[in-house]
């Protein structure tokens, strides 16, 4: 029994497992770019926290689109980085092995900015929220963290700015690009945390 968490190594899903500490956490290398990074930096949040984790591979690099799989963005993209039904998939293929580990909650890192994308709006995840509730396990999903943006989350979370070192936000590369809108909104992130409290500077 218990919770787990969708845990993709960036400041949102890092802060969100400090907060909540959940059972387990499954981060998914689906033959994006930077899952690498991704993997490492998962690997040790769950390591601080003593989260049983589990990384799942599903190469889906040839059905996605835009920076994170290394291709031009699909005609639908309402941002560079939009990967067809990304979020759906990473959902049902973390349900299906925190299902049969017996969580009863699966955890989202989403935020409010997350919503410019269909699959990031507080809809969306009543929506599959309810899909998962109505077969076997009867599994819930949550993002306890939608009506915040990052910022907001980190102090709620009361996470250790230096843990978030170990956060890995580029769309590119392992390496962050510094020119993304991962890479952007880490570097934002970081300087409304830090004009908070100049000593963490």
């Amino acid at each position: 029994m218990g919770s787990a968490l969708l845990l993709s190594g960036g400041m949102d899903s890092i802060s969100l497992a400090w907060w909540k500490r959940p059972r387990f956490a499954f981060t998914v290398d689906y033959g994006q770019l930077a899952a690498e990074a991704e993997i490492a930096a998962s690997t040790a949040i769950a390591r601080q926290l003593d989260l049983q984790h589990h990384v799942l591979t599903i190469n889906a690099r040839a059905l996605g689109s835009g920076d994170m799989a290394g291709a031009s963005p699909d005609a639908l993209a309402p941002e560079s980085d939009w990967w067809p039904y990304r979020n759906q998939l990473l959902i049902t293929a973390v349900a299906m092995k925190a299902v049969a580990r017996g969580a009863t909650e699966l955890l989202l890192g989403t935020v409010a900015s997350d919503g410019t994308h269909r699959d990031g709006t507080k809809e969306f995840v009543d929506k599959v929220d309810a899909l998962m509730a109505c077969q076997e396990g009867g599994l819930r999903v949550r993002a306890p963290a939608i009506g915040l943006n990052t910022a907001e989350l980190v102090r709620t979370a009361g996470i250790p700015l230096n843990m978030l070192a170990w956060a890995h936000s580029c769309h590119k590369a392992s390496v962050p690009c510094g020119q993304c809108r991962g890479c952007n909104k880490h570097l934002e992130v970081l300087q409304e945390l830090t004009a908070d409290n100049p000593a963490n500077a």
